[in-house]
């Protein structure tokens, strides 16, 4: 055999080059830091919500409704709804427009949503956007051009230090705090002239919208009006205004922004040195938001889809033009409370918040122990740790049902999360507790919970769960942020609304039934070993190892199932 060619000398110099880089990256970010001195003026939510059209009609609405109760609800029960129930509050606001999420994603949804905020803003709307800062790296960097628009304010909070050219290398500069790199602020609230708000589990993007091509998310929200709005709004200021609040321009400049803009290879290659090719031939937006560049090679996604729910019924959702269609809703008004976590929480120690039993999640397990008879549960991560454990075994012990719907090993955007819930799979099903598991392959667009988040997904896209929702009773709903985990309970920040209505406790269950029964495996003991029992008609056959995910995936639940801790997962 005659002797190998030895391979060129620049293929052996590639990877030193590619190890240099990685620990110039790491040197680069390991020496950022955060600036000392930051002007960060304070502000809060609009005093009188009576003074727009938003507030008056709120106070009109609770006059016909001749009620005793200070707030309304009404169910956001589709993804198409999320959308544009969004939207109208946009289009509608004359004073002020609050908004706090996790995560927003700089994709063709929140684009259309960033064109309404500009021309909210061009009226004389105040805009303030509370982002956490985790997913602001990379493509969704983009999003932070809001800040330099005018009556627009962006914040961000608990910042990571560094560059935002990659999530990878500001994780890996950040690896020596991974205590306050972990305690993220996952609210999400949504206020128009402190009259009306929506929150829920969903931040803003288009796999939260029903607009992703491989993967959607069902999940779900709650309108809200009246006095628990201002509660809601309260709450965003104690968040704005912390320390932990930074505004983007203390961080980064315009001109750092546009220098991250995403360049294809191959259009980037045929540019003019130092100029960024539109991206995928569309329309590209400077700093200021005005078109640059080409005319877009595709039509825009629209909210506008068929949609099949789980019962097998058909809808087209329209868009909601302004706040007129918000009217048309049920609005059931309610006792309500809010249980939010103190923007205190991301900044103390673990054991501190474990000690102090304060939190929302504390809250929430605080009510599920006043149930009497039932409890359903949905949570897309499901890791409930030993003290919560300790507390389902007392609520079973007064033959309270208890159905929790989460999601498959398939269907999870987060395997890792699964890992810690899988590990007491077998003892919760040990105390009675039943377990439904969320199908990732839904049949054609049969993607949600009936109508509530539905996906309206094109047919052979992925189904995650992602809504939080918790029905006591038949009596209380909770639905917010928060999942039932440790990262929820002990690290994350988060915030839910609590209502007592029998009408929306029900409405929320017919939701939630069919997909108990129609889009999940029920998971059962057999002789000591799970098994994991077929949707009804699905024409699926039992199984006895997690149904349709990958070898890859089974072998990482045997690997790190073992060693990972819950409060990580």
């Amino acid at each position: 055999m005659p002797p190998r060619t030895p391979p060129p000398a620049r293929l052996l110099v590639a990877p030193w080059r590619w190890i240099a880089a990685l620990m110039l990256g790491l040197w680069l970010t390991g020496c950022a830091s955060l600036p000392s001195e930051v002007d960060r003026p304070v502000s809060t939510a609009l005093a009188d919500p009576t003074e727009t059209r938003i507030g008056r009609a709120v106070q009109a609405r609770a006059a016909q409704a001749e009620t005793h109760n200070d707030s309304g609800f009404a169910l956001v029960n589709s993804a198409e709804l999320a959308f544009t129930s969004r939207m109208a509050l946009i289009n509608a606001a004359q004073k002020t427009l609050d908004i706090q999420y996790y995560a927003i994603h700089a994709d063709e949804t929140t684009l259309r949503m960033f064109d309404a905020l500009r021309a909210a803003a061009a009226r004389g709307v105040r805009i303030r956007i509370l982002l956490d800062d985790f997913n602001t790296a990379g493509k969704n960097a983009q999003v932070l051009k809001l800040a330099f628009e005018k009556n627009i304010e962006l914040r961000l909070f608990n910042p990571l230090p560094g560059g935002r050219g990659s999530l990878f290398f500001r994780i890996l500069g950040s690896l020596k705090d991974m205590d306050r790199l972990q305690r993220r602020m996952h609210n999400k609230i949504f206020v128009a002239d402190n009259a009306v708000a929506i929150t829920g589990g969903r931040n803003l993007g288009e796999t939260y919208f029903g607009q992703g091509e491989s993967t959607n998310f069902i999940d779900a929200d709650v309108l809200a009006a009246g006095r628990i709005v201002r509660e809601l709004s309260r709450s965003f200021d104690l968040y704005w205004n912390n320390p932990l609040a930074y505004p983007v321009e203390s961080l980064m400049t315009a001109a750092q922004l546009e220098a991250l803009k995403p360049r294809p290879a191959a259009a980037a290659a045929a540019s003019p040195a130092g100029q960024a090719a539109p991206v995928n031939g569309e329309t590209s937006t400077s700093a200021g938001g005005h078109a640059t560049g080409a005319a877009p090679d595709k039509p825009a996604k629209s909210a506008v889809r068929t949609v099949t729910a789980l019962d097998g019924s058909v809808s087209v959702a329209e868009p909601l033009p302004d706040s007129t269609n918000l009217a048309l809703l049920e609005w059931i008004w309610a006792p309500s409370t809010l249980l939010v976590d103190k923007a205190s929480k991301i900044a103390a120690d673990a054991d501190e918040v474990e000690a102090s039993q304060d939190t929302t999640v504390d809250g929430l397990l605080q009510l599920m122990a006043e149930a009497k008879s039932d409890l359903l549960i949905v949570s897309p991560y499901f890791v409930p740790g030993q003290r919560m454990m300790e507390q389902f075994a007392a609520i079973r012990q007064k033959n309270v049902r208890i159905r929790v719907l989460t999601n498959s090993l398939a269907s999870n955007d987060a395997p890792a999360a699964h890992v810690g819930y899988a590990r007491y799979r077998k003892d919760l099903l040990g105390l009675g507790i039943e377990l439904y598991e969320m199908r990732a392959e839904q049949e054609g667009t049969l993607s949600g919970f009936s109508s509530l988040g539905s996906t309206g997904s094109a047919g052979g896209s992925r189904a995650s769960l992602h809504a939080k929702i918790v029905v006591l009773d038949d009596s209380l709903l909770v639905i917010g942020s928060m999942n039932l985990d440790l990262r929820s309970q002990l690290q994350n920040s988060e915030v839910a609304l609590v209502i007592r209505s029998r009408k929306l406790s029900a409405d929320t269950t017919r939701l939630i039934e069919p997909a108990l029964a129609k889009g999940a495996y029920k998971v059962e003991l057999d002789n000591g070993q799970l098994v994991w029992r077929a949707p009804q008609g699905s024409q699926l056959k039992d199984s006895r190892t997690e149904p349709d995910a990958s070898l890859g995936l089974k072998l990482m639940l045997t690997l790190i199932g073992p060693l990972a801790p819950d409060e990580m997962l």
